[in-house]
């Protein structure tokens, strides 16, 4: 069975490595999350100032006393590349879950932040190249980047992205695009597989004098696992820099995306053991799905002198939407922004410092009408709102190194933001009404280089973050706008390398008061959200470790071996409430406690590379608030084979789920199921075949 086989597996790893701890096969870890610290001299004449390269990303990061990660798109494009999963999912305390297939609809989570809302996003800033592109309310989703057009991605965890202007639990994650400088010349690539999946993308990056230019144009396709789950996306992504002097630069960024999604609704848990491929009824009767129009542009200015700069920056975006779901959604989304930012590096008292302050705001308006969903088509009006949303957030950093090898770390944040809902069709009575929230976050931390690879660190840091327009109501449906759920955290950890291992582990003791949690009926009916009358825990354990187990198996070459590397990650997710008046100290659902992932790779100088890797969940998760009905544990195994070059053809071909496991890969919420099952079960994709080439100039 899947135990034994992980057993077998397992312990083929621990005896070779024992055997790659023989003398002579040592080695620098190939593949790992650490982030030692990386010195960039290098001129930047005739490079961007504005878009940092992933060294100096890398560096950047490895200053910070916590929890973060820069993930490079060389990580990912070894397989398939569509899906936040395939962007995050090595990155330790990201949680991911998919909906379907390779679907960008995916629920994101960090420290069980937006723990309650299983559709869309909350609790994360998601930036595009330092540019916010959540909505000004607060929500957001992945569907609004193209991993194929990101060159890496930045994540801090928790009270770690204060500098970037972050107020939330789960802390930023920032998507970098290629430039001009970094892009290759021209690239093609090409990906099929299961379930209708095609996916095509040519990309190119071209610099003339003072200018440089990148563009993308991307496809997505999919019939998908189940029934009425098929999509069809296209994304066109050009960003365009001009370099005034040696120290000053303009860059402009454009996206524009058009994507259509069908919803294949959840399921009850005798529904997918039976049939996993089938859709929600109710679903398919009225043909929910999810189509949008996006549109964003931003201009974004650096000014450089010695050691300090001035960062300025300005967006717009637009997004339409249609959302049949019930009730029948149209949206049309206008959010406006800006950001200016100073920072200095140079020494204070004789020691190394740096120094951050910025000050940003967000205004976003939503033109909301909603109709009635009568066998997929809208019948009546249903509701008419205009809502306003504000934001502004003042932040300031500093990094002082008292000696060499130890810095602190302390800064604050002030928030203010405001919630305007109007409602224009008020049978029922108006559910208009505005609120303010207002909010001082500190943060400490400490951070110690133990030797040049490996570091110490600890934070205490707080967080703030007020309800989204979706959020406003209490369970009867009225407007009465919720408290900003408030959090401190403490954090511990270390990251580094010795020898042929590498690692990342943090601990983190997160105490929230009001969390917005979403009430739910046992049929799928929203009650609408309040705040927890009682204090919640959010507390884990995220461990990411690599190790080279194997060098020089049977290539021994001057410059490169090749080897045999193992990666694995786990994240402990305990989180629960604390002495609640209806359900005492159970877990909060929704959420796997244990959650871990291996790969074991071979690679060849060549390029060439192959290996099995595993995701498991070792134990059952509930559904429900009240601890009475579960999802279960599963193990998902799959394999991958390749060749990856710098330049000329890549290819690959990836298997998932090889042993077609029937499990859930997400859960909807329910807040007292009574020990019933009910359609709040989302299948994971049953076996799947995905291959695809690549050409670089």
């Amino acid at each position: 069975d899947q135990m034994k086989k992980l057993f077998i597996v397992l312990g083929i790893l621990v005896w070779m490595g024992s055997a790659g701890a023989a003398p002579g096969w040592a080695a620098e870890p190939k593949r790992t999350t650490v982030l030692p610290e990386v010195v960039v001299t290098a001129d930047q004449e005739g490079k961007s100032l504005v878009a940092p390269t992933a060294a100096q990303a890398k560096s950047e990061a490895a200053k910070t006393p916590g929890g973060v990660a820069v993930v490079s798109k060389a990580d990912y494009a070894t397989g398939r590349a569509s899906t936040p999963q395939d962007i995050l999912g090595w990155v330790p305390g990201v949680h991911v879950q998919q909906r379907d297939t390779a679907s960008l609809e995916s629920r994101i989570s960090i420290r069980g932040s937006g723990l309650q809302r299983t559709f869309h996003l909350r609790g994360i800033l998601l930036l595009q190249d330092g540019i916010p592109i959540n909505n000004a309310d607060g929500g957001g989703d992945a569907q609004r980047i193209e991993p194929l057009a990101t060159e890496y991605t930045e994540v801090f965890r928790g009270g770690n992205a204060l500098r970037y202007g972050a107020s939330t639990l789960g802390g930023a994650i920032n998507f970098v695009s290629p430039t001009g400088h970094t892009a290759d010349p021209f690239q093609i690539r090409f990906e099929g597989g299961s379930f209708g999946y095609i996916r095509s993308q040519m990309s190119f990056g071209q610099v003339s004098g003072p200018w440089d230019l990148y563009g993308s144009v991307s496809q997505f396709k999919q019939d998908g696992f189940r029934d009425h789950t098929d999509q069809d996306n296209y994304t066109v992504y050009t960003n365009a820099g001009y370099r005034w002097t040696d120290s000053a630069e303009t860059r402009a960024y454009f996206t524009y995306i058009n994507a259509h999604s069908k919803l294949g609704g959840g399921l009850t848990k005798a529904q997918l053991n039976a049939n996993p491929e089938q859709g929600n009824v109710t679903s398919i009767s009225q043909n929910r799905k999810r189509d949008f129009e996006y549109m964003r542009a931003a201009l974004k200015t650096t000014l450089r002198q010695d050691d300090q700069r001035i960062e300025l920056t300005g967006y717009w975006s637009l997004y339409d939407l249609f959302h049949p779901i019930s009730p029948v959604i149209y949206q049309d989304t206008d959010d406006w922004g800006g950001e200016i930012r100073y920072v200095n590096e140079a020494d204070l008292f004789g020691r190394k410092n740096e120094f951050v302050t910025g000050l940003n705001g967000a205004l976003g308006t939503v033109d909301d009408d909603r109709y009635n969903n009568v066998g997929g088509v809208s019948v009546g009006r249903a509701a008419e709102f205009d809502n306003v949303a504000m934001n502004g957030v003042w932040f300031a950093e500093d990094r002082f190194y008292f000696v060499d090898s130890w810095a602190v770390v302390g800064g604050v944040q002030l928030l203010y933001a405001s919630r305007d809902v109007q409602d224009y069709y008020f049978p029922n009575g108006d559910d208009s009404g505005e609120t303010v929230y207002r909010s001082a976050n500190p943060k400490i931390g400490v951070l110690y280089d133990v030797d040049e690879k490996t570091q110490i660190f600890a934070n205490f840091n707080r967080s703030y973050e007020p309800p989204s327009f979706s959020e406003m109501t209490n369970p009867a449906g009225d407007f009465r706008p919720n408290k900003g759920q408030v959090s401190n955290t403490y954090e511990v950890g270390t990251r580094g390398a010795w020898d042929r291992l590498g690692w990342d582990a943090t601990f983190y003791h997160s105490e929230l008061d009001n969390e917005l949690l979403s009430l739910n009926d046992p049929a799928g009916n929203a009650l609408g959200t309040i705040n927890a009358p009682s204090a919640t825990i959010h507390q884990g354990v995220e461990l990411g470790a690599s190790a080279v187990i194997l060098d020089g198996v049977a290539v021994h070459q001057a410059e490169k071996n090749d080897q045999v590397t193992i990666r694995t990650l786990y994240n402990w997710n305990d989180f629960r409430f604390d002495g609640d008046p209806t359900f005492g100290n159970n877990r909060q659902p929704s959420f796997p406690e244990h959650f871990f992932k291996a790969e074991l790779l071979y690679s060849h100088p060549s390029g060439l590379y192959l290996g099995p890797n595993l995701e498991q969940i070792f134990d059952r998760y509930p559904i429900d608030m009240a601890n009475t009905f579960f999802a279960d544990n599963y193990t998902v195994w799959g394999f991958k084979v390749g060749m990856r070059a710098e330049k000329g053809w890549s290819w690959f071909v990836e298997g998932k789920n090889l042993f077609d496991e029937v499990y859930a890969a997400s859960t909807g919420i329910v807040t007292n199921a009574a020990g019933a099952d009910s359609a709040k079960f989302n299948p994971g994709t049953g076996r799947s075949w995905f291959g695809g080439f690549e050409h670089r100039w």
